[in-house]
């Protein structure tokens, strides 16, 4: 039980350390992060499968103790979805940008004409350039 609390306190350190950091907008702070966060997941599921396997023994033994780790399971839930709310927020933001970035040259590609209505002619589908993004930071 103690090493799943101190599991848990590792990763909701870790995990509100990567949100403070993407809504700073220091992305690569927060990537450096992603291998903690892995690792400590992956410790986290280990150490619950175990304390569910022990969950009857662990229940005579320390009935309040099982309660107080629900409770702060919840509480981590509450930071997590902060968590994914900001980084869904960093993901459209970045999106909108590479898009607007894409439809610009794609824009610059055209030359500017009107059409039969009067009004200027969009760029097709086909006018635009390919764009390559670099995904690390």
């Amino acid at each position: 039980m103690a090493d799943l609390n101190a599991i848990l306190d590792d990763l909701l350190r870790t995990v509100e350390q990567e949100t403070a950091q993407v809504r700073a907008g220091h992305l690569r702070e927060a990537v450096r992060l992603s291998d903690a966060k892995i690792a400590l997941s992956r410790r986290y599921a280990l150490e619950s499968a175990r304390m569910r396997a022990a969950q009857a023994i662990v229940e005579r033994v320390m009935p309040n103790a099982l309660e107080a780790l629900r409770l702060r399971h919840e509480t981590f839930h509450s930071v997590l979805r902060k968590n994914l709310t900001v980084l869904a927020t960093a993901h459209a933001v970045s999106e909108g940008i590479i898009r607007g970035v894409s439809g610009e040259l794609a824009r610059k590609q055209v030359p500017s004409t009107y059409g039969a209505t009067g009004r200027a002619n969009t760029p097709g589908p086909k006018a635009s350039q390919p764009l390559a993004v670099s995904r690390s930071l």
